[in-house]
């Protein structure tokens, strides 16, 4: 077996994210469609724009790797999204469900952004001063929706869920 590097769990964690985005990508639009408030569902809309340039973003790397943009199944996002499937059915026509709904974006955003900071510093690391950039770009995206949907609990998902 032949030893692996940090340029091999760079690609694989890559590959991780990318198939994480491609299943958010494909998620968004029902938490949209459940979400009651419409603030709520304007910020998922938004994030699922966000997500198709992220996605693209991450093919690019993969090009300038010279490696196929295919994904890893990723048993974290995966988890982490049925935990949202699971809100969505339990707390269907509930008052609780934005409340719900917003938490678990919240748990798929700080995934996302350990994952985007631990890539930059590997491809810092390595040397790819391009897919810095990108992965910065992503980053950046990530923290403020994580801030935006932080200020929307506080100032309404939270108090019209209690």
């Amino acid at each position: 077996m032949s030893e692996k590097d940090l340029n091999d769990l760079f690609v694989d964690t890559l590959k991780d994210i990318y198939y994480a985005e491609k299943q958010i990508y494909k998620a968004l639009p029902k938490m949209a469609k459940a979400a009651a408030s419409d603030q709520l569902r304007a910020a998922f809309e938004k994030h699922h724009d966000e997500t198709e340039g992220q996605i693209e973003r991450l093919e690019q790397i993969f090009e300038q790797l010279g490696k196929p943009a295919r994904g890893k199944r990723c048993d974290a996002i995966e988890g982490i999204l049925d935990e949202g499937k699971e809100i969505m059915d339990e707390y269907a026509d509930t008052q609780a469900l934005d409340a719900g709904l917003l938490a678990a974006a919240q748990a798929v955003e700080h995934y996302e952004i350990s994952r985007y900071g631990t890539l930059k510093t590997w491809a810092n690391q390595l040397g790819h001063k391009d897919a810095i950039k990108l992965l910065d770009a992503t980053l950046a995206e990530e923290r403020k929706t994580d801030d935006a949907l932080s200020k929307l609990a506080q100032s309404s998902v939270n108090a019209e869920a209690s």
